[in-house]
């Protein structure tokens, strides 16, 4: 990774009162009159682990599996993976895409609590498993009660469910219906440590400590994506036009709590100020993300950062912002 400061010189500023001061970060700034980018202590192109933002992805390919007629929201997992007649083979790909198919956060044959420690102590990555491996423990957790519940596992099986019945695999899949039609060639899946790009960003805790990177073909769908600010953007400015593949992922389906929507992943939620944002974060042992839409206005932020400090607020702050 190069160590350079980049793109919109009050941008840069705006970062450095907004996010953890020394740890790598970018951002980007989606109106109608265009993007402004910076990045800080990374390069406008390294890429980051953006967590489960990657789950919006899926979302969009979810939806556009939909549109292609490959699946229905009635299909379910067993139908498309060889769960055999465990519990989640019954989920539908509707439920799991809003977080309501009883499936738990984790498989409990994952060992948390270890794996929990071990990032903690070491820094190492929990999500390392195989989709045979992820296959295997899947068939030993039970399903819960069918009501608002964010699931980890549910969205890995959901993007290796709607990669099988599009004949491919996840990385594929991504590849071939979002990163080529949008432009995105920073954006990929990488399975293995040594899949990750040579200018990539290296994630830390919030005391500095490095931290290793979360790969794996199992977490691609649910946590497993890395892509750069000017992707990022991309993505972002499709999302806004309505080009992006599976556009209607954004559209709420359900209630997900108060003043909370939530659509193929995206959470939609009414701000006490009167506006509406659409949005999603991440967190990975290394890293935080936020993406966030003012569809209304046409306006979208995300901020990229290589620390566990949280950016969340960084992000509505930004948006607010590009909102006056």
């Amino acid at each position: 990774m190069t160590d350079v400061t980049a793109g919109d010189i009050e941008l840069v500023a705006r970062l450095d009162g907004l996010v953890r001061p020394g740890a790598p970060a970018a951002a980007a700034v989606v109106t109608p009159a265009g993007s402004t980018l910076a990045a800080r202590a990374a390069g406008l192109t390294s890429d980051f682990e953006i967590g489960s933002v990657s789950k919006g992805v899926t979302g969009l390919l979810y939806v556009d599996g939909l549109a292609r007629g490959e699946i229905t929201p009635d299909t379910t997992l067993g139908d498309l993976l060889p769960l055999g007649d465990c519990p989640a083979a019954a989920a539908t790909l509707a439920a799991v895409s809003a977080h309501q198919s009883g499936l738990p956060r984790l498989p409990r044959a994952s060992r948390v609590l270890r794996k929990s420690v071990d990032v903690w102590r070491h820094g190492s990555n929990p999500y390392g498993e195989s989709l045979d491996e992820l296959l295997a423990q899947t068939r030993a957790t039970p399903l819960g009660s069918a009501r608002p519940r964010y699931s980890n596992l549910g969205f890995e099986l959901l993007g290796h469910a709607i990669a099988a019945a599009a004949s491919t695999t996840y990385a594929e899949l991504l590849r071939e219906r979002i990163v080529q039609p949008l432009g995105l060639p920073d954006t990929y899946v990488p399975a293995t440590p040594d899949q990750v790009r040579s200018d990539a960003v290296d994630g830390s805790a919030k005391n500095g400590r490095p931290r290793q990177p979360w790969t794996g073909e199992a977490l691609g769908p649910a946590g497993g994506i890395r892509s750069s600010i000017t992707d990022m953007a991309r993505l972002t400015a499709a999302l806004l036009d309505g080009s992006a593949p599976g556009i209607d992922a954004l559209t709420p389906t359900s209630r997900f709590g108060p003043r909370v929507q939530i659509g193929a992943a995206w959470i939609t939620i009414e701000m006490k100020k009167g506006w509406t944002v659409t949005w999603h974060n991440g967190g990975t042992g290394g890293f935080r993300s936020w993406i966030g839409l003012d569809r209304e206005a046409g306006t979208g932020v995300v901020v990229l950062s290589a620390t566990t400090a949280s950016v969340d607020r960084a992000g509505f702050a930004l948006l607010e912002n590009a909102r006056t």
